[in-house]
């Protein structure tokens, strides 16, 4: 009887294991290794513009007009995402959500968490507000495919990259004025996620 009740618990532990998901907005800055980590929420080479909702905490596909929003033209050329643990304050002239990130490399899943290395800052103003965009690169080697980890190499090595990156914004939301004031280096990238990074209590 015993062995049974011990059986019975083991399984609904790891039943209750494997159905718990991750508090993707708190998860930490950084991972066991010390890199920065992101939540990827619209995979590289898709259309479908997804969003973690905070309150039903599930990726669910972003609602223009009572119509999901699939992008009508060239799909997504990273995956886009958030990095977990930050929070752009309104009061001090964030878009109050989490930073963006966009990051260089093959598709990964929706939901993955996967630790980067920032490269730059791509300075956009959507719709009158500031919505800076971290660009980054997979931390792992094995994982890059632009062998860059900083911006001054990705500029010189992978300079009509940039040039898709900005044209790709500028063009894939027609109903969207969008304006890029310009690129900051990998120094300004961790600036502001430090600045951003909010305390979990």
């Amino acid at each position: 009887m015993q062995k049974i009740k011990i059986l019975i618990l083991c399984s609904l532990f790891i039943a209750y294991a494997c159905n718990t998901k991750p508090d993707y907005e708190n998860l930490s800055l950084k991972d066991k290794d010390g890199n920065y980590q992101a939540v990827v929420e619209i995979p590289s080479g898709t259309n479908l513009k997804l969003e973690f909702d905070h309150s039903l905490q599930e990726f669910i596909p972003d609602q223009r007009n009572g119509n999901d929003r699939i992008i009508e033209f060239l799909p997504y050329p990273g995956n886009y995402g958030f990095i977990p643990s930050t929070y752009s304050d309104p009061d001090k002239g964030g878009d109050g959500d989490a930073l963006d990130v966009f990051i260089l490399g093959q598709s990964v899943n929706t939901g993955d968490i996967i630790p980067i290395k920032p490269i730059a800052v791509l300075k956009l103003i959507d719709e009158g507000e500031q919505d800076d965009k971290i660009i980054a690169v997979p931390a792992l080697k094995k994982d890059q495919i632009f062998k860059a980890e900083s911006y001054k190499v990705f500029l010189n090595n992978y300079p009509e990259a940039k040039d898709i990156i900005e044209l790709w914004f500028l063009s894939y939301d027609k109903d969207n004025s969008l304006e890029i004031k310009g690129w900051e280096d990998e120094a300004e990238a961790i600036k502001q996620i430090e600045k951003w990074h909010k305390t979990i209590n």
